[in-house]
């Protein structure tokens, strides 16, 4: 299952340092991360990962704002993103599930099952 390569957008280094951490050990993927939705936007254009994980809830350029301009972006448009979230009620869930992302996992999450639930969410 190595040979992925997935970028991780999330403003919380603690969440980007365990995130990374258990998809590399458990999974064997290359992990990218940035820590801002405009950094995120740079590094998906410049390395085209395989899948973007990125949180909803970040100063400047939130989730839904940096999922757009993905969208708008010929270079990454096709690149699917998984959003993370702090909020789990049910309409939140759906509100961005509405917006056309792969799938929406909460935080905080198991890192050991992390992975797993990427593959699931991307039909890997």
């Amino acid at each position: 299952m190595g040979n992925r390569t997935i970028l991780i957008i999330d403003d919380e280094a603690d969440i980007r340092a365990v995130a990374q951490l258990s998809l590399e050990i458990n999974h064997d993927w290359q992990v990218l991360t940035a820590a801002s939705g405009v950094a995120g936007l740079a590094l998906a254009r410049e390395q085209c990962p395989d899948a973007i994980l990125l949180d909803v809830m970040m100063p400047d350029l939130d989730g839904p704002a940096t999922w757009a301009l993905l969208q708008e972006d010929p270079y990454t448009q096709a690149i699917p993103v998984i959003f993370l979230t702090a909020k789990v009620q049910a309409a939140e869930q759906r509100r961005y599930a509405e917006l056309g992302v792969k799938a929406v996992l909460t935080k905080p999450f198991d890192p050991v099952k992390l992975g797993d639930l990427i593959v699931e969410a991307l039909s890997w």
